[in-house]
C-alpha cells in the first residue's frame, strides 16, 4: 500500500491530509499557519504521522498548494531582477512594457527593458526579423545585473521560434543555467497583459525554488523521501520541474483545490462551491468536475495578465473576521481579520476581539471555546450580525449563477459550520465529511493537465476539424509531459472562436485535457 500526503497552505490555516492508494482520507490535520510557512508545513506533516502510524517509505507523493507566489506580487517582496525582451520593434514602440502596472510595483521590481526587432503577424508571417547582435548586445550589458530572462513577441502563441531563438542567445550569453520565462508558454494572444504574465513569471522563479526546497526540506525532516508536485490555478498538478519554471501557474491554486476537493467529496461534477476559511470566503463554480475559468484578464497584485485564472469571487469574510460594535447599536463586519490568532483573540478562547466564530456559537450552530464568554452579547445583536453575513454570502452566490434557478450548494473549508444548511438561491446545501480540509483532499486526488490556446488560420490546407485535432494533441502530448497516463486522459474543453476583427479566416481555438498522474516509478533524489 503507498501514500500520497496533501498539504493546502492558507493565509490562516495549514490543511493536510493522508490519502491511501483507494484515495481513501487515513488522517486530517489542520494547523495554524505560521508567519515563516514552512514550520506549519512541518507541524503537519508531523500530525499526519503521528495519527496514522504507518511506514513512512510507503508515502510516495507529496502534493503542496501554497499562496506564497501570490502574496510575493501583493506585498512586492523577494522578486527576482528581470532582464525583459519584448520582441515587437519597430510596431510596438508606443506602449513600452510594463506601462499598466502599478507604480510601487515598477518601483519594486528591477527590471531592465527592451523592446527589440521581431514578432509575427496573426496569421504567422514574420512582422520583423530578430536583431540577433542587438540581442546579444543587450544581454551583455546586464550580463551579473539581473537574475532571470523575460521574452515576449508579438503573436508568439502563434508561432513561437523567435522567443525560442532568443532562449538559446541567453543562454549563450549569459549561461545555461539562467532561468528564462517565454510567453508563450504562459498567456494567451492579447500582447501587454500576456507580456506582464511572463515578467511576473520571471520574477518569481527565486520564490518558486525557495518554497520548493523548504518543502522538500520539511519531508525529508521526517524522512519522507516523496516525489513533489504542486498544485495549479486550474486545479490540477505539476511536477517540481515544471513548478519551478511556471511558478506563476500557482497563484489561486487554494480556492481551486477547495472546489477540486469539493466535487470530489460530493461526487458533484456541476455546482457551486463555497470555501469559508479564516480570512476569506471564496465562491467558485464546478463545471464538468473543474473550476469554471474567469473570461476577463485577471489582476494579481495590481498587474493585469491574460493567463487562465479560475472565476472566483472573495469577500472579506471568514471565522476570524473581526466583528465591531458601534455606539448606536449597529455593527461592522471584516474586512480585517485576526486571521492565525484566532485562538488568541477570540471571546470564545477568552481574548478581547469579537468574531464572527464568537456570533456562530452564540447562534449555536458550533461548540467551540467557552460559551461563558459571549453570554453579554446581546441575543437581538447577534441575530442582525448572523443575518448580515449570511446575506454577504447569498450575494456572492447570487452573482456567481448564470441564471435564477436554485442550484447546490457545497460548502467546505474551516469555516463551512458558520453557514446554516439553507441560503437563498440553493436548492440544497451539502456539506460533507472532510469538508475542512477540502483543500487538502482536492489537491491530493487533482490530475495533470495540458492546455494550448493559439490562433489558427484556417484555408484549403487546415479546416476547422484538423485545428481541433491539432490542438487536443497539443494539449494531450502536455499532460502527458507533466505526468499524465496517456490511457486516462479526457478532454476537458476543445473550442473555436471566430476571430471577427481580423481579417482572413482565423479562429482561435483551446483544448485542455486532463489525466490521473502516473503512478510514481522512482522517488526524488535526496
Amino acid at each position: 500500500m503507498n501514500y500520497r500526503i496533501g498539504i493546502d497552505v492558507g493565509g490562516t490555516n495549514t490543511d493536510a491530509v493522508l490519502l491511501d492508494n483507494d484515495k481513501t482520507v487515513i488522517a486530517r490535520t489542520k494547523q495554524s499557519t505560521t508567519s515563516d510557512v514552512i514550520t506549519g508545513i512541518e507541524q503537519a506533516i508531523a500530525s499526519l504521522l503521528k495519527d496514522s502510524d504507518i511506514d513512512k517509505t510507503t508515502i510516495t507523493e507529496a502534493m503542496l498548494g501554497t499562496t506564497h507566489c501570490t502574496n510575493a506580487i501583493v506585498e512586492r517582496k523577494g522578486l527576482n531582477s528581470v532582464v525583459h525582451f519584448r520582441l515587437g520593434a519597430p510596431a510596438t514602440l508606443a506602449i513600452p512594457p510594463l506601462t499598466d502596472v502599478p507604480d510601487d510595483f515598477r518601483n519594486n521590481l528591477a527590471a531592465y527593458l527592451f523592446i527589440v526587432k521581431g514578432g509575427f503577424e496573426y496569421d504567422g508571417r514574420i512582422l520583423s526579423p530578430l536583431d540577433e547582435e542587438e540581442i546579444r548586445g543587450h544581454l551583455r550589458q546586464v550580463k551579473g545585473k539581473v537574475d532571470v530572462v523575460s521574452v515576449c513577441g508579438v503573436f508568439s502563441p502563434v508561432s513561437n521560434t523567435q522567443e525560442l531563438r532568443v532562449a538559446e542567445l541567453v543562454r549563450e550569453e549569459l549561461g545555461e543555467e539562467t532561468p528564462i520565462s517565454l510567453s508563450y508558454e504562459i498567456g494567451s494572444i492579447g500582447l501587454l497583459e500576456r507580456e506582464n504574465a511572463s515578467i511576473l513569471n520571471a520574477a518569481l522563479f527565486t520564490t518558486a525554488r525557495n518554497i520548493a526546497n523548504g518543502f522538500s526540506k520539511a519531508l525529508l525532516m521526517h524522512q519522507i523521501n516523496a516525489e513533489i508536485f504542486f498544485g495549479q490555478n486550474d486545479g490540477t498538478l505539476m511536477p517540481l520541474k515544471h513548478a519551478l519554471s511556471f511558478p506563476i501557474l500557482t497563484i489561486a491554486s487554494g480556492p481551486t483545490n477547495s472546489i477540486r476537493g469539493a466535487s470530489y467529496l460530493t461526487g458533484l461534477k456541476n455546482t457551486l462551491v463555497v470555501d469559508v476559511g479564516g480570512t476569506t470566503t471564496d465562491v467558485g463554480v464546478l463545471t464538468n468536475g473543474f473550476p469554471r475559468e474567469s473570461l476577463i484578464a485577471a489582476e494579481i497584485g495590481g498587474v493585469r495578465t491574460n493567463f487562465r485564472m479560475p472565476d472566483i469571487a472573495s469577500i472579506g469574510l471568514g471565522g476570524g473576521t473581526i466583528v465591531t460594535r458601534l455606539p448606536n447599536g449597529e455593527f461592522k463586519i471584516g474586512p480585517e481579520s485576526v486571521g492565525y490568532k484566532l485562538v488568541e483573540r477570540a471571546l470564545v478562547f477568552g481574548g478581547d476581539t469579537i468574531t464572527v466564530t464568537d456570533i456562530a456559537v452564540a447562534k449555536g450552530l458550533l461548540q467551540l471555546g467557552d460559551s461563558k464568554h459571549i453570554q453579554h452579547l446581546p441575543a437581538d445583536w447577534v441575530e442582525q450580525v448572523f443575518t448580515h453575513y449570511v446575506a454577504m454570502v447569498e450575494k456572492v452566490i447570487d452573482r456567481m449563477k448564470t441564471n435564477n434557478d436554485p442550484t447546490p450548494v457545497v460548502l467546505v473549508g474551516g469555516g463551512a459550520v458558520l453557514l446554516p444548511t439553507t441560503l437563498q438561491g440553493a436548492s440544497q446545501v451539502i456539506r460533507p465529511e472532510n469538508a475542512s480540509v477540502a483543500n487538502a483532499i482536492g489537491i491530493s486526488v487533482a490530475q495533470a493537465s495540458g492546455e494550448v490556446d493559439i490562433l489558427v488560420v484556417l484555408n484549403e490546407n487546415k479546416d476547422l476539424n484538423a485545428g481541433l485535432e491539432d490542438a487536443q494533441n497539443k494539449a494531450i502530448m502536455r499532460a502527458i509531459a507533466i505526468g499524465a497516463q496517456p490511457d486516462s486522459i479526457e478532454t476537458i474543453e476543445l473550442e473555436a472562436i471566430p476571430l471577427a476583427y481580423m481579417p482572413g479566416n482565423a479562429v482561435r481555438i483551446r483544448a485542455k485535457v486532463a489525466g490521473t498522474l502516473g503512478t510514481t516509478s522512482k522517488k526524488r533524489n535526496n
